[in-house]
């Protein structure tokens, strides 16, 4: 019987509200999954200078503690088609006071809507967005993001180029 998964797969974690303890092995396995999290045990082993059964121990513990909370697959979404990334600030309207529990609901049915961040600041929400071109996005958002309840200002920024650095571990 395998342990319960939460959403998009993730176990939960182990400490909720606790730091995870990682000694400097942990911190270049994590460092090697970062860079490719289809690496197996075996490998991860390889490349650290431990046996198969002892890298795999330690990569269990680090999932069951909640230091990996899940594996995931990133597309090259140039070459599915969709060649327009856009960034968008939402504020939220005064007006009816539509709650966040709907806003979020309604935002996240969209397909083209790749993240939804809550944040604080300038912006009640920023949205990540990808579409086939220029006129796709325009479609996207005065058909689907405009109307969505509560929306008041839009604020978008396209994306021109991106560069993904490792995280600080």
């Amino acid at each position: 019987m395998g342990r319960a998964r939460g959403p998009e797969g993730q176990r939960p974690s182990a400490k909720v509200g606790q730091m995870i303890a990682l000694d400097d092995l942990d911190r270049r396995m994590l460092r090697l999954l970062a860079g490719d999290a289809s690496l197996s045990a075996g490998a991860l082993g390889r490349s650290l200078g431990l046996s198969q059964p002892a890298a795999w121990r330690r990569l269990k513990r680090l999932r069951d503690a909640g230091a990996i909370a899940r594996h995931r697959l990133d597309l090259d979404l140039p070459a599915l088609g969709f060649g327009v990334t856009v960034f968008l600030g939402i504020t939220l309207a005064a007006k009816g006071r539509v709650s966040l529990a709907d806003f979020e609901r309604a935002v996240s049915a969209i397909p083209e809507v790749q993240t939804v961040q809550h944040v604080l600041g300038l912006y009640d929400y920023r949205l990540r967005v990808v579409a086939r071109d220029l006129s796709d996005f325009e479609r996207v958002l005065r058909r689907r993001i405009m109307t969505l309840p509560g929306v008041g200002a839009v604020d978008a920024n396209v994306l021109l180029s991106e560069e993904r650095l490792p995280g600080p571990l």
